[in-house]
């Protein structure tokens, strides 16, 4: 019988292990195969190197100039982004006035709130990069903010943006964060809508501000659910790879100030043709992000309250 229950499940997970070792777990491997070797792209061309590849990796200033700038928007993107989605989600469900026979209510028109948020996650990346690089257009005829700067009498704010080495980064990093806080807003506000309304209650009735019951009741209640946006974020912040290629001047200018790890990789292996090295660093790209999520998932771990 119980030999029976065992072929069942296996019956069962056989087939869809069998998919995942096949379109996931094997070029994982085919990966850090061709890493050690100074393939070209082209059949029969490809020689072992051993370690070569990794070697030259640690000696690149432009792999560490593309790591660098990626670990800048991991740093930065997923505390902004989550952030401004706790409190738009906050907000919308718990911060508006409060009614007849409500204690907590939420602001007037929040589901239209929900929408608004959300339409970015609809639109595809490549037409938001297209969008925020007119946005970002120096010419202060065609680009948009430049116009408008100009307009309310604020010419000396007026940059080249894109342009500009000290803000190209910071500037693409703000459309990610745009693009991704919609998802946010409606997956907190998910959340928060499966907390008992009596927990709220009772703490407001006691006198508890909106900024007490924030960090006291809902973001510990949300923890398990922000530690899983961190990792997802995180991830998103160490790719970047569409909003550079699009936005960025020459695909990772002005003079590398944009570059990141995919772009670099994208670049050494389809404009250079050095797939083996491109491998090696597609490589050290899992070692980062494991890294990273397993980090995160260890440190950011709290009790879980229950209720």
């Amino acid at each position: 019988m119980q030999h029976g229950k065992y072929r069942f499940i296996v019956g069962f997970l056989a087939l869809p292990l069998i998919v995942y070792a096949i379109f996931v777990i094997s070029p994982f491997v085919q990966a850090f195969q061709i890493s050690m070797t100074n393939w070209s792209g082209l059949v029969g061309t490809a020689e072992f190197v051993g370690l070569e590849n990794f070697q030259r990796l640690w000696e690149s200033s432009d792999f560490w100039n593309a790591l660098r700038h990626n670990v800048y928007m991991l740093a930065l993107v997923p505390v902004v982004t989550l952030g401004l989605g706790l409190f738009f989600a906050f907000m919308l469900n718990v911060g508006g006035k409060r009614r007849k026979n409500e204690v907590i209510a939420g602001v007037g028109g929040s589901k239209m709130y929900k929408f608004v948020f959300f339409f970015p996650q609809v639109i595809s990346v490549t037409i938001i990069a297209v969008i925020w690089f007119n946005i970002y257009n120096p010419d202060p005829d065609d680009g948009m903010l430049n116009s408008f700067l100009g307009f309310i009498g604020l010419d000396g704010l007026q940059n080249s943006w894109l342009g500009e080495k000290s803000l190209a980064l910071w500037c693409i990093s703000a459309v990610m964060v745009w693009g991704h806080v919609g998802f946010y807003v409606v997956l907190f506000s998910a959340a928060m809508a499966s907390i008992p309304r009596d927990i709220y209650e009772a703490a407001l009735l006691d006198g508890a501000s909106r900024f007490h019951t924030f960090f006291r009741i809902t973001l510990p209640l949300l923890w398990d659910t922000v530690q899983t946006g961190w990792v997802y974020m995180g991830i998103i912040a160490l790719d970047a790879f569409a909003l550079v290629q699009i936005m960025s001047v020459n695909m990772g200018g002005p003079d590398g100030a944009t570059d990141v790890m995919p772009l670099r990789l994208y670049l050494t292996a389809f404009r250079d043709s050095q797939f083996g090295y491109a491998s090696a660093m597609g490589v050290a790209m899992l070692i980062v992000t494991m890294t990273f999520a397993v980090l995160t998932m260890r440190f950011a771990r709290r009790e879980r309250i229950e209720y």
